[in-house]
């Protein structure tokens, strides 16, 4: 019996129909799958500890010591943090008289270099708040539904821990068996890279705040502890986050000191830190054998903070990680696994594009002995 090949019009239309469903129910279901995703890392960066514990206390609670240990070392990052932003709130308010100094400072450059009259300014500064009530509202819905995230996860993080071998079994039972080798294969990678992936991200964020931190502190910038730790938190979020992350530290020296020198001091400092950490940290540390080139990170980026915010682009670099394990293992998909990764196909004796020497990253020792 002949098979039967359409058209390739019929084949993209309906490949862009999907790939529109696909979007439209990412965007509208995100309060849903976002614990989900969460979810499903944690539980995958915490089985190792689980499997260990099991080998010698029961299975409930071996989840159980697993999430609480996960718990006192969230809390206590939060508690620290909490200490340092109690006492920059203490603060706020000479912070605030200097803001409106600046602020009125700039009024009059803005008057004098463009003729753009204070009254003028004041207008649009106001429509711009009328404009924002709705964003202030959405940010609060946003806010308690990170407070429930928070309940959430913990949940979902014990369920897919307590169901993860009858989850395993769907996963192999609902492919045909002579494709066991390759759901195997594709969950095995899945697991290494995440694990491996998420490891690394955590030791380089803790470097780069004990750098940004150091180098804070020797420039005198007020709460240089707090400012580096959200600086490293923000430099998670690839590419975009380490450009945001400058942004506190210049304003919060701005409105604390006179003249420009700290805020030159802070970009040369932070421009340093970046270096470091974008070829010396991210090759040795956080990267995997599982390469998304640049291209292809930014887009993910952006795309998930438009579909899911902040927790999207989090959330994009392991899912696009998982996505190119699979292109990679199935024929069909295999050019499409080829352009998500950065590996060029060449001649081994070419030596304008000589190949990479495979070595593990130290996240993915660490990974290896535990």
């Amino acid at each position: 019996m002949l098979k039967r090949e359409y058209p390739f019009f019929i084949k993209s239309t309906v490949t862009l129909f999907g790939l529109i469903l696909l979007t439209y129910t990412l965007l509208n279901l995100r309060d849903i799958l976002t614990p989900l995703a969460f979810a499903v890392i944690i539980g995958i960066l915490l089985n190792p500890l689980v499997n260990r514990f099991q080998k010698k206390i029961p299975k409930m609670l071996s989840i159980i010591l697993a999430m609480l240990l996960a718990i006192i070392l969230v809390g206590g990052i939060a508690f620290f943090l909490s200490k340092q932003i109690a006492q920059f709130s203490d603060t706020i308010p000479l912070l605030t008289k200097k803001a409106e100094e600046l602020m009125t400072q700039f009024r009059t450059w803005l008057n004098e270099s463009f003729g753009i009259s204070i009254q003028k300014q004041v207008q649009l500064i106001n429509e711009a708040a009328n404009g924002s009530k709705a964003l202030v509202g959405k940010t609060l819905g946003t806010a308690f539904g990170i407070l429930g995230v928070v309940f959430l996860i913990p949940v979902y993080v014990f369920l897919f821990l307590w169901y993860k071998r009858l989850i395993l079994a769907f996963l192999y039972e609902v492919f045909a068996e002579e494709n066991s080798h390759k759901v195997a294969d594709v969950l095995n990678e899945t697991k290494l890279a995440i694990q491996s992936y998420m490891v690394g991200l955590l030791i380089e964020a803790g470097i780069v705040a004990v750098m940004n931190s150091t180098a804070l502190l020797i420039l005198g910038v007020q709460y240089a502890i707090l400012i580096g730790i959200i600086g490293a938190i923000l430099n998670m979020i690839p590419y975009i986050g380490g450009l945001i992350a400058i942004l506190l530290p210049v304003l919060i020296a701005t409105v604390t000191k006179d003249g420009y020198t700290t805020q030159l001091g802070i970009l040369g400092a932070y421009a340093l830190i970046q270096f470091i950490d974008n070829n010396f940290l991210v090759p040795n540390i956080v990267s995997s054998k599982v390469q998304i080139n640049a291209l292809v990170s930014i887009l993910v980026v952006l795309l998930g903070g438009a579909l899911w915010g902040v927790a999207g682009m989090f959330l994009s670099i392991p899912i696009i990680a998982i996505i190119k394990i699979v292109f990679d293992r199935v024929d069909d998909l295999k050019p499409w696994g080829k352009l998500l990764g950065d590996e060029i196909q060449t001649n081994k004796n070419n030596k304008f594009f000589p190949r990479k020497k495979e070595g593990d990253t130290l996240s993915e020792q660490v990974v290896k002995r535990s």
